[in-house]
């Protein structure tokens, strides 16, 4: 039993922070970002409003969430590959796992949500950051004799790919996020990587 109670504890923290996220996400939507308050955010999601800020510590940090959730599961997946498997080699294979429209859609409609609004960008500029430095310290794991330049200018390209596939899909889109839309932005995320893994070679 004692060894049962964390797990669930952790799984009921779990499910409270994907309820505040969700509402946030469809609060916004609804009414667009500051159309609603805390308050209102914690009502829907059927929290607390202390119980809001033991997680978060704005709307703002809550509709940005799901680029950090993105992230970090896409970096558990890079962390996970063989050891011996070449780094770019390994973006790819994640970015073509990642087919579950309940992991991407949230992140998608976060950066859609994010336009003109920049407390959300920060934060999501603060994740993009946050996953260029684990990335980093992903490839000095993996190959200890590489130089800073080389770990930093990559660890930075990989950032930027993910990034500019977001700006592509979202020009390319707008605001769609059907699963043919979605389709269309990891097919993106995984040509971005492609052409970084050929040195971005003329077509």
């Amino acid at each position: 039993m004692t060894t049962e109670t964390p797990s669930r504890r952790e799984q009921n923290k779990a499910a409270t922070r994907e309820s505040i996220i969700g509402a946030g996400l469809s609060l916004a939507t609804a009414r667009g970002l500051g159309g609603f308050t805390v308050e209102e955010l914690a009502d829907a999601a059927g929290v607390s409003r202390r119980t809001f800020f033991n997680y978060f510590s704005s709307v703002e940090e809550a509709i940005a969430a799901p680029t950090f959730g993105f992230l970090d599961t896409a970096l558990g997946k890079l962390t996970s590959r063989p050891a011996d498997e070449a780094l770019l080699d390994s973006a790819l294979h994640v970015l073509t796992g990642l087919a579950d429209n309940d992991l991407i859609a949230p992140m998608a409609q976060s950066f859609l949500l994010a336009v003109g609004h920049d407390p959300v960008t920060r934060y999501q500029l603060q994740a993009f950051d946050e996953c260029g430095e684990k990335i980093a310290a992903a490839i000095r794991a993996r190959e200890p004799a590489l130089g800073d330049l080389y770990v930093a200018a990559l660890s930075a390209s990989v950032v930027a790919c993910g990034k500019s596939a977001l700006e592509v899909w979202l020009a390319e889109r707008s605001g769609d996020l059907s699963p043919s839309s979605l389709a269309r932005l990891r097919t993106l995320l995984r040509e971005a990587i492609t052409h970084l893994r050929a040195g971005f070679a003329m077509p």
